[in-house]
């Protein structure tokens, strides 16, 4: 098995290699899915996140193996750039890649654990939620920032920004499941608005997250308004349409 370990715990190799040679028996279930699953170890007062990818199947198994770096491998990369840029991400650990003959078996990535307050999804789902507007634009000051710094971070959705309450009453924001990231020298106005088109179905979140992003930007706000809305409608459609789409290919499976 390949791995590669942040400089901080290779001293704790041996420990953190036991968590993915013990991964199917030991931990503690964090996120379970059908594709990826999420165990947390405790060990030296920290609690680590092992973060175990879905077998890739026959084409993508040679694909990791021979042309394109796997999930686990690129997260961990894209984790170190983020820090590198002062953008917040869990503490990376390492990364383990498994290859049988044929190609990638499977793929762990190993980070620090981060208990959050809340992600992004709390603020869609819970109107009255504490401290929401405030919570809205500092979020939407992190993106903003992001773009700056050339960041498009493919997976800009309600679940993957972890929300921490810090000492001075402000919000701090971590990004998660980092796989699918581009870096850029500048991103061009539409793929910035299209960047955070993923995260709400509301047009009063979109409205606020337009103002504080032109006070930012010093772009219209009218147009950066209409500009998100569309692309963020544009989006639901698609959505729900891949699911009505599935709905019906299950029913005709039955």
């Amino acid at each position: 098995m390949l791995s590669q370990y942040h400089s901080k715990f290779y001293k704790y190799k041996n420990q953190i290699g036991n968590c993915i040679i013990n991964f199917s028996s030991s931990g503690k279930n964090f996120a379970i899915g059908k594709r990826n699953s999420i165990k947390l170890f405790e060990f030296n007062e920290i609690t680590i996140n092992v973060k175990s990818f879905k077998i890739p199947n026959l084409f993508n198994k040679i694909i990791y193996r021979y042309f394109r770096k796997s999930k686990a491998r690129r997260s961990f990369e894209f984790a170190n750039k983020l820090l590198e840029n002062e953008i917040g991400t869990p503490q990376p650990i390492a990364y383990f890649e498994n290859f049988d003959w044929l190609g990638l078996k499977d793929s762990y990535y190993v980070s620090e654990h981060l208990n959050c307050d809340l992600t992004y999804r709390e603020l869609v789902e819970i109107p009255d939620y504490p401290d929401r507007d405030k919570i809205l634009r500092q979020f939407t000051q992190f993106s903003y920032q992001l773009h700056q710094k050339g960041i498009e971070f493919l997976d800009h959705s309600p679940g993957n920004t972890l929300i921490k309450k810090n000492e001075k009453g402000d919000y701090n924001f971590y990004l998660v499941d980092l796989n699918r990231m581009k870096f850029h020298n500048e991103i061009d106005f539409q793929t910035r608005m299209k960047n955070l088109s993923r995260l709400t179905p509301k047009k009063e979140m979109i409205a606020v997250m337009s103002n504080e992003y032109a006070k930012l930007s010093g772009e219209d706000e009218n147009t950066v308004f209409k500009t998100m809305w569309q692309l963020t409608e544009d989006f639901q459609y698609g959505f729900h349409r891949k699911k009505r789409i599935k709905k019906k290919l299950k029913f005709w499976k039955k």
